[in-house]
């Protein structure tokens, strides 16, 4: 097996903007491990606020270099067996654990979802997210763009104009992500004035390790709370429990699928809402989520629909709905 690295940036439509940064374009690394005539593709993007770059992620690749081509085991018994050596760089191995999904899929002759054994017929709709800015700038963003779910992110000293301001416009279904920009208070007051306003709910509103804030707006909220920057890792899961209603899995932020499943499965069974969510990425880091909708209740896997242009292609993404490839394994093909 053959390990090949490749870096691009991407450019966006708009100048992306949360409440903790804004930016144009995003770095990212694609993964291809190469057997014979097959290949599959992973990617993970840099992110400041995780301190991960595209360059500490190959470094770290090349470094274990040996060890991932002399292998040819379950995904399972790959993924224990690299993460000890890649536990410090999860963004890296999660573009690793996509790649070797996707080419063991491949291998196999069936579409991931396929190999997993999931049936696809009730997948969730993708919503589209609309960044933070003026509130003319997102209404035209919502009008260039008519989706029956958006996700808005807020932390602004407008936010409740926003959204009254952008449901005028719509009468499609809104989540808020505040990423960690709001106080106690302020999501109790918000969410009573939001549910009169068509919110179906709230991600991460406060600050990741605020475990009492979390734990009293988890009670007195009127809208459901979804944790993201509260729940990265497996172990993460447990502590979540009884104080948010579902969790958002990001794929790099815990190593990839393989523990994405696993993460994912093990709310279902402590009766949390199951989300994945995405980063500004391409194609290929959009259709391995895609792979995992049969095990949601909610979706944000709109990160390519944000790019002006693509590197790759996979699945197809209109009005909400996810058409998979005709491709077997995660169905990428590099443009």
């Amino acid at each position: 097996m053959k390990l090949i690295l490749r870096t691009f940036e991407l450019k966006l439509r708009h100048t992306f903007t949360i409440s903790r940064d804004s930016y144009n374009t995003q770095p990212t690394l694609i993964v291809e491990l190469r057997e014979g005539e097959f290949s599959g593709y992973g990617e993970a993007t840099s992110n400041p606020y995780y301190g991960v770059t595209v360059q500490k992620m190959e470094e770290d690749l090349r470094r274990i270099e040996h060890l991932i081509t002399s292998h040819n085991k379950t995904l399972e018994a790959f993924w224990e067996e690299i993460y000890p050596n890649l536990k410090h760089n999860m963004f890296a191995l999660c573009a690793l654990d996509m790649a070797y999904n996707d080419l063991y899929a491949r291998k196999k002759g069936q579409k991931l979802y396929e190999l997993w054994n999931y049936k696809t017929q009730n997948n969730p709709l993708t919503n589209y997210t609309i960044g933070i800015d003026t509130i003319d700038k997102m209404v035209a963003k919502m009008k260039a763009l008519p989706w029956p779910i958006y996700k808005i992110k807020l932390g602004t000293k407008e936010d409740i104009a926003i959204v009254k301001a952008l449901r005028k416009q719509t009468d499609a279904i809104f989540r808020i992500d505040a990423n960690c920009g709001w106080t106690v208070e302020e999501t109790i007051k918000n969410a009573k004035l939001l549910k009169e306003l068509g919110v179906e709910f709230l991600e991460q509103p406060l600050k990741a390790d605020d475990w009492e804030g979390h734990k009293e707006v988890y009670k007195k909220s009127v809208l459901p709370i979804i944790a993201d920057e509260s729940c990265q890792v497996e172990a993460d899961v447990d502590q979540c429990h009884n104080h948010f209603h579902g969790i958002n899995v990001k794929l790099v932020k815990c190593g990839g699928l393989t523990p994405a499943r696993r993460m994912l499965i093990h709310a279902k069974t402590l009766g949390m809402k199951t989300m994945v969510g995405c980063m500004t990425e391409s194609s290929v880091g959009i259709s391995a989520i895609a792979h995992l909708l049969p095990l949601l209740d909610y979706v944000d896997m709109d990160g390519a629909l944000l790019l002006s242009e693509d590197i790759a292609q996979g699945v197809s993404i209109e009005n909400g709905v996810v058409t998979y490839s005709h491709l077997n394994g995660t169905g990428v093909s590099l443009i």
